[in-house]
């Protein structure tokens, strides 16, 4: 399954930016399906993005136009660029892998090897 770590968090101000990033190991970033979820306090596990192996991308509603998902090849690292935060994005990023591509990508469920997670909080 490999290994996935987090990083980038930290504390950002409403309208600033982050760039978190996914590192993995045992797992190909440019050839595997990726998934960004996020977890704020007494919430589910919801969907932010995902890269598919083929190359496509998916954002939630709640992230379109302010996310973007890049990678570094040479690195094995996946990024979630986020732009125009809000309040409402404080969360626990996680990213997470799966092998084949589940059409209810959505669904924290369907994706098996997590993690740790980074914490973003957006505040003044």
């Amino acid at each position: 399954q490999g290994t996935l770590v987090e990083s980038g968090g930290g504390l950002v101000r409403p309208g600033g930016s982050v760039k978190l990033s996914c590192a993995a190991s045992g797992i190909g970033i440019s050839t595997g399906n990726i998934g960004w979820f996020r977890q704020a306090p007494g919430k589910d596990r919801e969907f932010v993005a995902a890269r598919r192996q083929n190359g496509a991308t998916y954002y939630a509603d709640s992230l379109k136009g302010r996310a973007a998902i890049s990678r570094d090849n040479a690195k094995n690292t996946l990024y979630l660029q986020m732009n125009n935060l809000r309040q409402e994005d404080t969360a626990v990023y996680y990213c997470s892998s799966r092998r084949s591509w589940n059409v209810q990508y959505y669904r924290a469920d369907v994706w098996r090897n997590w993690g740790q997670g980074t914490h973003l909080t957006v505040s003044t």
